[in-house]
């Protein structure tokens, strides 16, 4: 049995259906039995609970051998860091309780940082409460930015017909599609070929300036001028506070921006053969398009 935290979402959904696929049992862990009840029609255990509850948790993954562990973005939480810590320390409490002997975690590049580095000074948290625990082999996994990041930029394209964050434009980031990611995912958790505690960073097609991604975006919407703007951080903040976003949560994206525009926030290891993934930014594009399309 292996148990996929954050089932319903772009990396937990994919490693599901490939789990499945092999013929293995799988337990999906979700606070919506609504949103499960896919992945249970085609075979998965659904358990219903929320993820900072340890007592829910530990008889979730009592009896599972692996477990796909993330903790789910909460954009509008009003103490970020706080609300990973919340999830973080339930998760780490209830695989203990359980003895789950292998462990998946969904980290990010930049996790070896405890400061300036937005979102991800949570993943650094749980990565050393993970690392603390007796007895579990843990791979922590460390993708880049994820291409699907892109889709919250939909609505900026069609009403200003501009593209823009405030990452610089002529800034190369790696940049991934979560389909490989679950793909690495759901290869390491059948193989269980790790043991105490490691990191695994995932790069990518390559790497790529914003001002290029956006020239891909655009023709494959039939945009082939569409231009790229960087924006300053107040002006994003206060548009991401104006989406739904917590002040809190907005100054977090914002640190996070900051920390790629001043090479704080970067990957520990040259790319190889070992980190760099296949979907390349063309083909998600792709997606993309269909993704613009169905929008209003």
């Amino acid at each position: 049995m292996r148990a996929i935290t954050g089932a319903t979402g772009n990396t937990g959904k994919r490693i599901v259906e490939a789990l499945l696929a092999k013929g293995e049992r799988v337990q999906v862990v979700g606070r919506s039995a609504g949103r499960l009840k896919a992945l249970a029609d085609r075979g998965a255990e659904p358990f219903v609970a929320s993820l900072d509850d340890v007592g829910a948790m530990t008889r979730a993954f009592t009896g599972v051998r692996a477990v796909y562990l993330m903790i789910p973005p909460a954009y509008g939480e009003a103490d970020v860091r706080g609300y990973q810590n919340r999830v973080g320390q339930a998760l780490a409490e209830a695989v203990s309780a359980a003895r789950v002997s292998h462990i998946v975690n969904l980290s990010s590049v930049g996790a070896h940082l405890s400061e300036r580095v937005g979102p991800i000074n949570g993943l650094y948290d749980q990565e050393q409460r993970l690392n603390r625990l007796p007895g579990v082999h843990v791979l922590h996994l460390r993708p880049t930015s994820f291409m699907e990041n892109f889709f919250f930029n939909v609505g900026l394209i069609k009403q200003a017909g501009i593209n823009g964050t405030p990452l610089r434009a002529d800034l190369a980031i790696p940049m991934i599609a979560t389909q490989d990611i679950a793909s690495v995912a759901t290869r390491r958790l059948l193989a269980l070929d790790f043991s105490g505690k490691t990191t695994q960073e995932l790069l990518g097609q390559r790497d790529l300036p914003m001002a290029e991604a956006t020239r891909i975006l655009g023709q494959a919407i039939g945009k082939p001028d569409l231009p790229y703007v960087q924006f300053p951080y107040e002006e994003a903040e206060k548009a991401m506070i104006g989406m739904g976003l917590s002040p809190d949560m907005a100054r977090s994206f914002n640190e996070m921006y900051r920390a790629f525009n001043d090479g704080i926030l970067r990957p520990t290891e040259p790319r190889s053969p070992a980190n760099t993934t296949p979907t390349s930014f063309e083909e998600f594009a792709k997606t993309f398009a269909a993704v613009y399309a169905a929008q209003a």
